[in-house]
């Protein structure tokens, strides 16, 4: 048996500020909304057909300040040009990013309007042992960014290509699922 992620719930205080930065900025639909849990309102959002909902706001967070029970959510993009148009509109929104390779990703990470950590970020095509992480130059053109990233972790432990990696966990996967 095999689990996939499906959706985050966040407990919001301020629902239209949160809906707007969601919808806005990140591009997500709200698919449904309505009462739970006596007098406070759910709505679900989500940007895959798919899945009815990727995350949901359960109005009546009570603290004020970053999240005490995430370090983020982490949002996958297909690829560099679509990460530069986010970080183009995160820009606009005057936000503190905070751009980090991992070596197997390029990530930007912000906070949303209620302080909850968010990642966004994109493959590389290696894979890197973690955890591992570097600042990179947003400025940097792609060509340069994949010169840049090869350059800093190619001395790492377990560098290799993206399918290499993705290959052995198939097998390991595959050997658990034998042991059913």
């Amino acid at each position: 048996m095999a689990l996939s992620w499906s959706h985050a719930v966040l407990f919001v205080q301020d629902e239209p500020r949160m809906l707007d930065f969601y919808t806005r900025v990140l591009g997500f639909q709200v698919t449904d909304e309505g009462p739970i849990a006596g007098d406070r309102k759910i709505t679900f959002l989500s940007q895959e057909a798919a899945e009815h909902h990727q995350v949901a706001f359960l109005a009546g967070r009570e603290e004020v300040g970053p999240s005490n029970s995430h370090a983020h959510l982490a949002f996958r993009v297909e690829d560099l040009s679509e990460l530069r148009v986010l970080i183009a509109r995160l820009h606009e929104e005057s936000l503190t990013l905070r751009p980090t390779s991992h070596g197997n990703t390029w990530s930007v990470y912000f906070q949303d309007p209620e302080q909850n950590g968010i990642e966004i970020f994109c493959d590389t095509p290696w894979q890197v042992k973690q955890p591992a992480g570097e600042t990179w130059d947003m400025s940097l053109d792609d060509e340069a960014l994949l010169a840049w990233t090869r350059e800093k972790f190619q001395d790492a432990e377990r560098f290799g290509p993206q399918e290499e990696f993705i290959a052995r966990r198939e097998r390991e996967l595959a050997a658990v699922d034998g042991d059913d």
